[in-house]
């Protein structure tokens, strides 16, 4: 409880309360501060009550903040008995009652802020149905419901919107980058600008380049047309093979049935279907907008405890224990032992059982056979896509296999190939490694016979200069290679440039055409568009005006529902004096004393009697008052110069003591005596 106030203390202390409490000054508030405290709180969340309560009943206020909690959907805790002593509570300003209302009422306050002004718009107001029936009220009725769906989809958007992650300072930021990028380009421009006034023949140049840079995003337009289209004839394929293949399954199926067959499966088809729509289905969905309710009511309640589900449990136990005992007692009382319905009733419960369990069954493979076809369908076309055919069936798949067979015997005579030459290449290298061998052998003995004769190193010359001069030869074949290469790409390059402008000569014809076509088309979009401006005007005068035919139409149903709950009141009130008058008459006429003692004439006759009464002695009072008067003026005003008289003594007295005693008074007799 001290953590609640703490919160509470700390929260009004903040803005916009501001109160500066602390935990003292807070408990010693009273009933009436309190309430005035709550007041403020929810005229926080809804300015409409922000009110001074010193200014209205504590009916009124106690009406007013309990209709506000209702809409915030504030449970108090407790019991149902418990609500009582809630609203007396709030009545009366008990701080049991107000701490745990401004402790909830602080911890959510921006989502009862939401809450209360959606309310404003959300309460549905309740029209009597004797009024729908007329046409005016009855339309005026469905255009306000159709206004606050509207105001719930636009909110919805706007909260949409809000939480999207964009907001007017990231939008700024932007805007003054894009602005600053702008500035630079700009500068970039005018250098540039600056640069290339100085080359000859400038503006020949830009003009050349612009065109080139026209005619290569018309090349990416064309390429990217050209790509849109080969996609979209592809997907014609694809559709294409799909249809022929449904159309080979259907004329597969239909080859072997007949009238009977298809006639006796529509039917099959068909009672099931009905089964599912008059029986099934409609169970189905009232068990769910049950089940929905119920998960509903308990996501409005508030959060429960685990004793408080142990009770609820013990709870449902019980009910389903009375249900059961009230289950048998209707059943011994309808249905006795020997009765033959029972039998039937039993067996039309187990058909009925097998008939749902088997619908089921059947729903579930249907369910399953469409996802197996959906799944068909995909790996048919991810078969096509990776092999670019359609996926084979009957003699189809009988050839393709034979012909893999062939395929397989072929591959193995090509594996029985390629194992003779793997051994012939083992012998083959065992053959280069021994003559290898005998190479360097024979070298070595050069060597040391060129070093007997004095020329070493004579054979070694002799290899490079072999092999150079053979990579020099090498060099100039691969140099005249590459200027044929060259001038063949020069070749290849001028006939593709030839080819690509022959190709694009129609589609620039066409594009002209179409350039012409575009032209026309936006004249004729500037003139449909003058006619829709023209005529939203009209639709928006003509809506500007209905506007305030329903504005009108709103305020005199307003007067109209005020009239009809001033007429409603005031019919109420009378029935009440009716009532009361025939209660007076009734007892009045009636023979018992008892029964006319209760009513009001003989009440105010009795009042009446008593109050002539006090009257007279009231009177008989005034008499004795009167005359005496003049005796009791003149003794108040003796008992008043008596007073002055003893302050006179007192002050003479006080006087004396302060000063210097000269002598002493001896009073004796009556008389005072001075002694020296």
């Amino acid at each position: 409880m001290s953590d609640q106030i703490l919160f509470i203390v700390d929260k009004l202390n903040q803005e916009p309360f501001r109160k500066n409490y602390n935990l003292i000054t807070f408990d010693s508030l009273g009933s009436t501060q309190l309430l005035q405290l709550l007041s403020d709180v929810l005229g926080e969340i809804d300015p409409k009550h922000a009110v001074d309560i010193r200014e209205e009943l504590p009916e009124q206020t106690a009406k007013r903040m309990l209709n506000l909690l209702g809409i915030l959907k504030y449970k108090p805790p407790g019991s149902v008995s418990d609500l009582s002593a809630f609203r007396q509570g709030l009545v009366t300003g008990s701080k049991p009652v107000i701490h745990p209302l401004l402790h909830w009422l602080l911890q959510r306050t921006n989502e009862l802020k939401k809450r209360a002004y959606l309310a404003r718009f959300l309460v549905k107001l309740e029209v009597p149905a004797e009024f729908l029936h007329d046409d005016t009220v009855a339309d005026i009725n469905k255009q306000y419901e159709e206004l606050m769906e509207a105001f719930k989809n636009l909110h919805k958007e706007c909260e949409q919107l809000k939480t999207s992650g964009l907001s007017t300072a990231e939008i700024r930021r932007d805007i003054d980058a894009m602005e600053e990028e702008k500035d630079q380009l700009v500068k970039r421009v005018e250098r540039l600008k600056k640069r290339v006034e100085t080359v000859q023949n400038h503006p020949r140049i830009l003009e050349i380049a612009r065109q080139l840079r026209v005619e290569k995003e018309r090349e990416e337009s064309l390429a990217q047309q050209k790509q849109e289209q080969k996609n979209q004839l592809f997907l014609a394929e694809q559709r294409l093979q799909r249809a022929q293949l449904q159309l080979k399954e259907m004329l597969h199926a239909v080859v072997d049935s007949k009238p009977e067959s298809l006639m006796k499966k529509l039917e099959e088809e068909i009672n099931f279907n009905t089964y599912l729509v008059t029986e099934k289905l409609p169970r189905e969905l009232e068990s769910k907008k049950n089940s929905t309710y119920i998960l509903q009511k308990v996501a409005a309640e508030p959060a429960m405890s685990q004793s408080d589900l142990n009770v609820l449990e013990s709870k449902i136990n019980e009910v389903n224990a009375q249900v059961n005992q009230l289950i048998e007692k209707r059943m011994l009382k309808y249905e006795p032992a020997d009765s033959k319905f029972s039998m039937y009733r039993q067996q039309a419960s187990i058909m009925s059982r097998k008939k749902e369990a088997k619908a089921e069954q059947l729903q579930a493979a249907k369910e399953e056979l469409s996802s197996v076809e959906k799944q068909m369908q995909q790996k048919t076309s991810q078969a096509h896509e990776l092999e670019g055919s359609e996926v084979l069936k009957g003699d189809e798949l009988k050839h393709y296999v034979n012909k893999l067979r062939s395929k397989s015997t072929f591959y193995k005579k090509k594996r029985l190939e390629i194992a003779e030459i793997t051994a012939e290449y083992g012998v083959l290298q065992r053959t280069e490694e021994l003559l290898k061998q005998r190479h360097e052998a024979i070298q070595q003995q050069l060597q040391a016979i060129e070093d007997k004769k004095g020329i070493s190193g004579y054979s070694y010359t002799q290899e490079e200069l072999e092999r150079v001069s053979a990579v020099k030869s090498e060099m100039d074949e691969m140099k005249g290679r590459t200027l044929d290469n060259m001038s063949e790409m020069v070749k290849k390059l001028n006939s593709m440039v030839s080819e690509k402008k022959a190709s694009l000569a129609p589609v620039i014809r066409e594009l002209r055409q179409l350039r012409q076509k575009c032209q026309e088309l936006t004249q004729e979009c500037d003139e449909k568009k003058m006619q829709y401006n023209s005529c939203a005007a009209g639709l928006e005068s003509n809506r500007s005006a209905l506007e305030q035919e329903v504005k009108g139409l709103l305020e005199e149903c307003l007067q109209e529902e005020s009239n009809y709950h001033y007429i409603n009141c005031v019919k109420r009130n009378l029935e009440i004096q009716l009532q009361r008058a025939k209660e007076e008459m009734k007892a009045y006429v009636s023979s018992d004393p008892q029964e006319r003692r209760k009513a009001v004439r003989e009440q105010y006759t009795r009042m009446i009697l008593e109050q002539e009464n006090l009257g007279k002695k009231l009177r008989e009072k005034q008499k004795v008052v009167r005359e005496s008067h003049g005796p009791n003026m003149k003794q108040m005003k003796m008992w008043q110069d008596f007073e002055q008289l003893m302050q006179c003594k007192r002050e003479c007295f006080l006087k004396q003591q302060t000063q210097t005693a000269i002598g002493q008074v001896i009073q004796e007799g009556g008389k005072d005596r001075l002694v020296l």
